[in-house]
């Protein structure tokens, strides 16, 4: 990818020409340059020297009268699916880019690629050639806020037949890890954290941090390597905006400094007397891990750093919008300190959460877990939140399983106490529970008095069971049901034909003992189970909740297993000649 084709060239330009005109602007080549008539050719050592050579030269430099472009020199044969985007204006928005290319056809990944330039430049893969050729033609020299970009092939070594890609689904693996802010602003951080920094400030400084046609804002990405995003158009008319920053650790912490910085100053130019006190967003998933036993966690950053920290009360939560308010109280400095434990603690968490995450991403065939809001997410202006998620009847609510998989029962047994917030206010959090899951969730009546439990009867196909599963899981931590340290570990059951327990169990124990090693739930068939009205029984499955999801998925595919064997013996059955005295053959005259 590092070999150049040059255009637009003169008649009278020489080899010498190039030499002079590479050595002026210091852009290395590994070759000779081979002059054509009206184009040339030439090998560079490595990509940066060709991106480099493109940035500098292309439709600027002239060279007898005519003004040279330059861009990557591409074979008709690899002239696929994949194409570079140069000169995109610094400021401009993912979500506004994607939708721009989105336009051509299906954009299976859009990445961007460090340069030294102010604008951006990106690589984007589309599903098809005549997509990519279509995008090439409309883009290629077209306009953009007083930008003109700059299109062209790139090698696609790995070209594959035309059609969609493996798996014929576009998700959030599809696309590579997830992006946000502005595509030009800073050069994109070598270790970026996958979480990051999301802060409220108030809304009448937000102008002095964007400054003049978004000069601050600009200064501050370039020195701290960041990207900003001020998410203005969000809760229109509120007293404070959000702001995103994606960098490393230490960025984040730059930046964040900076914006206190910048507002501290415009306060003291303004007259404005209140205290600004740094407010810092976090997914509720992370803030027990924060508060810590007793709170001991927060008072020691409160010790540590001179601060004084409150975080918002957990009945602001919505299923839709699970962040937290950190709000920080104390100098710039000692601000800046909290703002690095703070945040050092939420990611620390998040790692260990996806760690558990990856270890199981195969529970379930095809399910995409980052579509699920079950961790946080870093859409562009949402911020953690899962208004971004699709509910699951806008789609079926199994389309990621590629058919429409049967319904499942699960009973999940929780504390008796802990009825009144699953239920919520009126009901409230069941119905968007069951809503966001797109399952039939209800509490059974109380076995008696005295009842330490109450079973929740779960209905809906595996992504339903896991969307809900997980949900309830997670609002009995946030309750406070379970320790800070301790992990929620619950009792779900499933009924199984009585004819297949045996199969769950396995010869002397041995399917359900490698069921325990395997998913770290315990497993158990009661014996001597009086099968009920349908000729089922119960299997019991205790633990944490991916462990109870690995082994509930498990036993369903040995169910699916036993049936599959059953259809296949019925079909058996059905093609056998019927058995018994056969009728005499007529005699023929």
């Amino acid at each position: 990818m590092n070999k150049l084709y040059i255009g637009n060239v003169s008649a009278e330009a020489s080899e010498e020409d190039f030499e002079t005109i590479f050595e002026q602007w210091k852009i290395p080549h590994s070759g000779p340059f081979l002059v054509k008539t009206g184009y040339a050719f030439v090998d560079c050592p490595d990509e940066k020297a060709a991106m480099k050579a493109i940035d500098v030269l292309s439709g600027k430099v002239e060279l007898h009268g005519k003004v040279l472009e330059v861009e990557h020199s591409v074979p008709k044969r690899q002239r696929s699916c994949k194409l570079q985007i140069r000169n995109i204006p610094p400021h401009m928005q993912w979500e506004v880019l994607d939708g721009m290319l989105a336009q051509y056809g299906a954009v299976q990944s859009c990445e961007q690629v460090n340069t030294d330039t102010e604008t951006a430049v990106v690589n984007v893969r589309y599903a098809t050639k005549d997509q990519a050729r279509l995008a090439m033609e409309k883009l290629n020299g077209s306009m953009l806020e007083n930008y003109t970009l700059k299109v062209s092939y790139i090698p696609d070594e790995t070209a594959a037949p035309e059609g969609p890609p493996a798996g014929g689904r576009r998700g959030f693996n599809a696309r590579g890890p997830p992006r946000s802010g502005s595509p030009g602003l800073g050069a994109r951080p070598k270790v970026q954290s996958d979480i990051p920094l999301r802060m409220l400030v108030p809304t009448q400084f937000v102008g002095a941090i964007i400054g003049k046609e978004g000069a601050t804002i600009r200064n501050i990405t370039k020195q701290t390597h960041s990207k900003i995003d001020i998410h203005r158009k969000e809760n229109a008319g509120a007293a404070e905006k959000p702001i995103t920053i994606h960098s490393t650790p230490e960025g984040c912490s730059n930046a964040c400094k900076t914006i206190m910085d910048i507002m501290q100053k415009e306060a003291l130019d303004t007259k404005f007397t209140e205290e600004i006190p740094l407010k810092i967003l976090a997914h509720n998933s992370f803030v027990g891990r924060l508060i810590g036993k007793e709170g001991r966690n927060l008072k020691k950053i409160e010790q540590e750093t001179g601060t004084k920290i409150t975080i918002s009360p957990l009945q602001d939560l919505t299923l839709y919008n699970p962040e937290r308010t950190i709000t920080v109280k104390g100098s710039i400095e000692a601000c800046a300190k909290a703002e690095e434990e703070v945040m050092r603690k939420v990611r620390e968490s998040y790692e260990s959460d996806m760690a558990a995450m990856n270890l199981q991403s195969n529970l379930i065939p095809g399910l995409n877990l980052n579509a699920l809001g079950l961790f946080p997410t870093t859409a562009p202006g949402m911020g953690p939140s899962m208004s971004n998620i699709t509910p699951p009847g806008a789609h079926g609510g199994c389309s990621s399983f590629g058919g429409h998989p049967e319904s499942e029962t699960v009973h999940l047994f929780i504390p008796a106490l802990a009825v009144g917030a699953i239920i919520g206010k009126q009901g409230q959090h069941i119905k968007q529970l069951s809503h966001f899951a797109g399952a039939s969730i209800k509490i059974a009546p109380a076995e008696g008095m005295d009842a330490k439990q109450r079973m929740v009867i779960i209905v809906g196909p595996p992504e339903a069971q896991f969307k809900a599963q997980c949900r309830i899981f997670g609002k009995l931590k946030e309750e406070n049901f379970f320790g800070p340290k301790e992990e929620v570990k619950l009792e779900a059951h499933i009924k199984v034909p009585a004819f297949a327990a045996g199969r769950v169990i396995g010869k002397g124990g041995k399917t359900v003992n490698e069921l325990q090693n395997l998913t770290c739930a315990e497993v158990v068939v009661p014996r001597d189970q009086t099968p009920d009205e349908n000729d089922q029984v119960i299997v019991k499955i205790s633990g944490h909740f991916f462990a109870c999801q690995l082994a509930q998925r498990k036993i369903q595919e040995i169910l699916a297993q036993v049936r599959r064997q059953q259809q296949q013996q019925q079909q058996q059955q059905q093609l056998k000649p019927t058995s018994g005295p056969q009728p005499p053959m007529p005699r023929r005259k």
